[in-house]
């Protein structure tokens, strides 16, 4: 157990900043601001003018290490954002949250826009993370949208909210060449705890029979240090820029080379990057071209192996003589000497005998034309073509020695698959300063068109024994289109009074004709108050601005099934043939459907406050929201012969989501020679499944008993609570086995006794970032808390008890909880393996040092060194709690990464 430690923000801070303020307001001179621009949907606006809850989030603010992925760049940086990276393999992806998402079984993930192309979020097969396929070193910024008058410009793909990223661009001027390189090592946390080799001989000769015991071996092996190795990651990037006769041009080439802490685990990844952005007719022709390619190697482990290495016999040896047949490998057999079935397969043979590797290849660009009218100056085109093409194939090879495919003789799978997404935008903006009336008027109007493909060919699993499943199959290809319509309103009164209206007209493939259509509306008011005369002659506020916005977005991205609408069949796999005499054919098999399946539609409304004081030196916002997502998208149970399927994607009911967030940051000391800012932010939010046309829905499958799950969505809880019997203690505080409250008194421990208890979801998150400047060196560090979110600890459930050295004539290890519990057999379902996952990590901690002039006056250097998870401060049992749906069951680890680079410019 790990002590738990509270960490305390003091408010002294704010009174610090301001007092050194106050010391150095004769001697700094007034800087001159050059306001922030921010990207909207289809368009930008100066930061003062927004109206929305939007969070801007530039280079100099990026966490800096080795960041393999986009997202990570900006994990603990903003409020109302929850990253959590989902595995330490290397390419992993993440599972980010606005708000805390929308929806039940549809997605939950935002929109994601990359130069002004709408990305697919189901990502491609044999690569676990379609961002990590765009090299984080080309991007400039993120802007995240949160709120309904922010995102409903896109309509029905944005009530999880919206993020935009914007890569590097070219700049007029001489060649400019700029090389970064990172060496990292990566090393695991920590392991499961699991029983010593001794103290597994100890229990099996205690409690074990006979049999059993003379299964023990005669070695002390920690399989998990086995299956783990220190890694080494390499990561470089080559970038030129300038301008050539007035065409400025930014080309970017970056390699990536990274183990995983895992042995066999590896990416290789080539990136190129693109852009030029000519202007044309005196400057009215402006055109932004952008293309990235990128193609990468991944060798994947053996998903199996981390359990296997957790459970497998402490006292067997990796190899062993007389296992010549399985490649040396020690492994349970049964009494005619081949695999044991149902025993625990080497780890270290489930690595090395095993090769799945995959070749990925992506293209993503655009061309945008933005073209300003000769005739009428306050009138612009823009014209945006997009094409994200992506294409992959991997093999499996499993080589007949292995334990798993014994029987098989091997095993062999090759798969491809092809994507193509493509977009057409159109829209006029019209922006008008009335000096007149003293105001100014911003109208955009566009039409979109967005077309998704997707191409499997038939790929089954070929056998050395000459066996090949399943026998028969067929090509798979699936589309979507989605046609929209959209405009928006700003107008602006005073340079104090802001209004933003904007409605979308979505038509999504994925509905019937009756359904297709949806209207998304919002609007948005914000008053700066820092503009009247009231506050302006008290010189406390240089920022104050009240923000109010409703908006309605919606949720039409149904996972795995573009045509929920339509009734399907399918021909039938070889297990459910029919035979008519001696020949057996393949039956057409209907699918479920739901003919009036809509999307969700989410009502937001935000209510929000950005303040600045001090010439902005101290600014932040706080704000507070509520949506409402109606006709929720669920999977759930059918009466029998009411569908042909037992369950059903449909529309089920409602759900709540309220939240509040404050972020703030201070520049508490700046000048000449030392500076230091910090940002500090906060989010609270609270889901709850208000109306439910299904009693319940379970969810949550869990490791260890067939069929299992240990969550539910149910009315009047938060999705994805635990569904748990409460478990009795003795008077010594020990669980009694199988002994649980019956909370429904009918004398009887059933079902009926199962309760709603705690969730996944955060109760608070925060994230504290600092950075210090003395002379040319910097410090910097990021650091996240979560309080209040449970984890459903799936290992010591299944492995804290004794029947892993009963049953099926092969021994398992044990958890080290069984020491608490005693538990004979597993208690699946006891609320005592539901723990407080709060904890608080150091995700950042980096150092660098500029040297100015490294050459000559044109060229500078920075090295710099980081380290990654630094530390881990929980009072959870297990390895990690940030398990983002709160059921740990044989995490691949996040490692602690130590990096060291350089940036060279000349």
């Amino acid at each position: 157990m790990r002590n738990y430690n509270v960490l305390k923000i003091a408010p002294a801070f704010l009174l610090l900043g301001s007092m050194l303020h106050a010391q150095q307001n004769d001697s700094v001179k007034k800087e001159t601001e050059i306001e922030q621009v921010v990207l909207i949907g289809y368009g930008a606006k100066k930061k003062t003018d927004l109206t929305g809850s939007i969070t801007a989030i530039s280079a100099k603010d990026f966490n800096e290490g080795s960041v393999n992925s986009p997202e990570q760049l900006i994990q603990g940086k903003a409020s109302g954002i929850q990253i959590t990276t989902n595995s330490g393999a290397p390419g992993a992806g993440s599972t980010i949250r606005i708000r805390g998402g929308a929806s039940l079984n549809a997605s939950n993930d935002p929109l994601i826009v990359i130069d002004g192309v709408p990305l697919d979020n189901n990502g491609i097969s044999g690569a676990s993370n379609p961002l990590a396929l765009i090299n984080p070193n080309d991007i400039e910024s993120f802007n995240i949208l949160k709120d309904a008058s922010a995102t409903a410009i896109y309509g029905s793909r944005a009530s999880n909210g919206v993020i935009i990223i914007t890569t590097k661009r070219g700049k007029t001027g001489k060649l400019k060449a700029t090389y970064t390189t990172t060496t990292s090592v990566y090393d695991k946390m920590g392991t499961v705890e699991m029983l010593s080799a001794d103290q597994f001989r100890d229990v099996v000769n205690s409690k074990a029979a006979n049999n059993y015991k003379l299964l023990l071996g005669k070695s002390n092996t920690n399989w998990q240090k086995e299956i783990y190795q220190t890694a080494v990651g390499f990561d470089n990037t080559l970038s030129l820029s300038g301008g050539v006769k007035g065409l400025p041009y930014r080309l970017s080439l970056g390699y990536l080379n990274q183990d995983g802490i895992i042995k066999t685990n590896n990416i290789e990844r080539s990136t190129a990057s693109l852009n030029l952005n000519p202007k044309f007719f005196d400057n009215h022709l402006d055109i932004n071209f952008n293309l990235k390619g990128t193609y990468v190697e991944n060798r994947f482990k053996d998903d199996g192996a981390v359990g296997a290495a957790v459970v497998f016999d402490p006292t067997q040896s990796v190899f062993a003589p007389g296992f010549e047949n399985y490649g040396g490998y020690f492994e349970w057999l049964d009494s005619t000497g081949t695999p044991n079935t149902n025993g625990t397969k080497n780890p270290l043979s489930m690595l090395n005998q095993r090769y799945d590797l995959s070749y990925v290849s992506r293209v993503l660009g655009n061309i945008q034309f933005d073209y300003k009218m000769h005739f009428l100056p306050e009138l612009r085109a823009n014209l945006n073509l997009g094409y994200d093409y992506s294409d992959s194939n991997g093999n499996t090879t499993v080589l007949p020695t292995a334990a798993t495919e014994y029987y098989r003789k091997g095993s062999y799978r090759r798969y491809t698959q092809e994507k193509k997404n493509k977009l057409l935008e159109f829209y006029l903006n019209y922006t008008k300063d009335i000096s007149a009336i003293n105001s100014l008027v911003d109208i955009t109007a566009g039409y979109s068109y967005q077309d998704w493909q997707r191409s499997e060919p038939f790929a089954p699993t070929s056998y050395g024994n000459g066996t090949m499943n399943p026998q028969t199959g067929n090509d798979f290809f699936t589309q979507n289109t989605l046609i929209s319509y959209f405009a928006r309103l700003n107008y602006t009164f005073d340079k104090k009074y802001l209004l933003t209206a904007s409605v979308r007209r979505d038509a999504s493939s994925r509905f019937s004709e009756d359904n297709r259509v949806g209207y998304f509306p919002s609007v948005a008011l914000a008053w700066r108050i820092d503009q009247e005369n009231f506050i302006k002659n008290t010189n406390v506020f240089s920022t104050l601005k009240l923000r109010v916005g409703w908006g309605q977005t919606g949720q039409q991205d149904i996972n795995n099934n573009d045509y929920p609408y339509l009734a399907r069949y399918v021909q039938s796999n070889s297990g459910a043939q029919y035979q008519i005499g001696d020949v057996f054919y393949n039956t057409l098999r209907g699918q479920g459907y739901d003919k009036n399946i809509k999307w969700e539609t989410t009502t937001t409304k935000n209510l929000g406050l950005d303040f600045g004081f001090l010439n902005n030196r101290i600014n932040g916002s706080i704000e507070v929201y509520e949506k409402e997502t109606k006709d929720l998208l669920s999977v759930v149970p059918v009466p029998a012969g009411a569908n042909l399927t037992n369950l059903l994607l449909t529309n089920v009911g409602d759900m709540r989501n309220r939240g509040i967030e404050f972020n703030m940051g201070v520049e508490a000391i700046k000048n000449e020679n030392f500076s230091w800012e910090f940002n500090l932010n906060a989010t609270h939010y609270k889901s709850e499944i208000t109306n439910l046309a299904s009693t319940s829905v379970l969810t949550g499958g869990i490791s260890g008993g067939t069929g299992s799950t240990i969550q539910v969505h149910a009315e009047g809880y938060q999705p994805n609570a635990f569904y748990v019997y409460q478990q009795v203690y003795n008077q010594q505080g020990k669980p009694i086995e199988g002994v649980y409250v019956d909370r429904n008194g009918d004398g009887i421990i059933n079902s009926g006794d199962l309760y709603q208890y705690k969730s996944p979801a955060p109760e608070l998150l925060l994230g504290f970032s600092s950075r210090f400047t003395y002379k040319n060196w910097d410090l910097g560090f990021t650091m996240r808390a979560s309080f209040g979110n449970y984890v459903y600890n799936n290992q010591a459930s299944q492995f804290g008890n004794l029947s892993g050295i009963k049953a099926n004539n092969y021994l398992q290890n044990i958890h080290t909880s069984y020491l608490d519990t005693q538990f004979d057999t597993p208690q699946y379902f006891s609320d005592y393996y539901v723990e407080n996952g709060s904890f608080l990590r150091m995700d950042n901690i980096n150092i660098g040092y500029n040297f100015p002039s490294f050459i000559n006056e044109n060229s500078k250097l920075r090295v710099f060194g980081s380290v990654q998870n630094a530390f881990l401060i929980t009072n959870y049992s297990g390895l990690d709690p940030e398990v983002f749906n709160g059921i740990d069951n044989n995490l691949y680890q996040r490692p602690r990464v130590y990096s060291i680079g350089l940036n060279f410019q000349f």
